[in-house]
């Protein structure tokens, strides 16, 4: 086995490496002045089971074409299985054709990793989960909700009520209010523009309670404080937001400190490095859960485990 990063998410590729007892695998990436990607192997990894890490994210146009170069590269290299490891899959929100003329991306990203010659995929809470059918390779989604659940279990709230932000969250919501063992409420959203929301009703008893709400990612954090508006407009007492991929920017975040949040709760799919001085933003890491699988999968180990809490 070998483990290989991409410049994306170091960190977190350094993390599961560790679990593992392994090191990550020499590479040298080199942007040259035009802009153009360069990738060198440094050691053999001929016959080799590899996983190259790379979040699809920050600057994902770059961060995609340097996983493909890296996946070519390794197959060029003679490795035996590569492993794309994306633990956010960059695109995914744009998974089918709501509109004229328009593309499907996360198919599109699907053909070019298959292209570049990754033999498997390794990601983790898809926007969409038919996005798994969008690969005629096999591939392994993993949920972050054993991490989540945990921490948010630990605060051990007295009368708590999980709250989808949005319709299409409904199904993770639910999930989570079966293991807390509460009530679900449900938020309906009009979206005026790509970083404009409005929640226009709130589907559920919320008051004197702690809200629990969860998503597979923000960035603008749009939906989640208009969810948390109209939460705290109907009494709840505190309001947890608990997010995988927390892809947040400077309207995000500027946002998120003048909203009704308590603590908003992300992983570390998505480095965090610049938001960390905000007491607000908790980050849990999910490297264990990543390394598990690696091993797992390398073993040719059922995952199916790894879902249990």
């Amino acid at each position: 086995m070998k483990i290989f990063s991409g410049s994306s998410n170091p960190e977190l590729a350094k993390a599961i490496a560790a679990h593992l007892g392994e090191e990550l695998a020499p590479v040298d990436l080199v942007n040259f002045p035009d802009g153009e990607t360069f990738v060198r192997v440094k050691n053999s990894v001929r016959g080799q089971d590899v996983f190259v890490v790379q979040s699809v994210c920050g600057r994902p146009n770059e961060m995609l074409m340097e996983l493909l170069i890296m996946v070519d590269a390794l197959r060029r290299a003679s490795a035996d299985r590569i492993t794309a490891v994306l633990p956010i899959y960059g695109y995914a929100r744009q998974d089918r054709k709501d509109q004229p003329r328009v593309p499907i991306t996360a198919k599109l990203v699907a053909n070019l990793l298959v292209a570049a010659g990754a033999n498997r995929v390794l990601t983790m809470d898809l926007h969409a989960e038919q996005i798994v059918g969008y690969f005629d390779i096999p591939v392994d989604h993993l949920h972050a909700t054993p991490v989540i659940y945990k921490y948010l279990s630990s605060k051990k709230f007295k009368n708590p009520v999980v709250v989808s932000p949005d319709t299409g969250s409904v199904k993770k919501a639910y999930a989570y209010s079966q293991l807390f063992r509460c009530g679900l409420a449900i938020t309906a959203k009009q979206r005026k523009g790509a970083d404009d929301v409005e929640a226009y009703s709130l589907v559920g008893d919320v008051e004197g309670k702690d809200v629990i709400m969860v998503d597979d990612l923000t960035s603008t954090c749009g939906t989640l404080i208009a969810a948390a508006k109209q939460c705290a407009d109907h009494g709840a007492r505190s309001i947890h937001a608990a997010v995988t991929h927390g892809l947040l920017n400077e309207t995000g975040l500027a946002r998120l400190k003048a909203s009704p949040i308590t603590e908003l709760i992300v992983t570390d799919t998505v480095p965090q490095h610049e938001y960390a001085a905000d007491a607000r933003i908790t980050t849990l890491s999910v490297a264990e859960l990543f390394g598990e699988a690696i091993r797992r999968i390398h073993n040719n180990e059922s995952v199916n485990s790894l879902f249990a809490i």
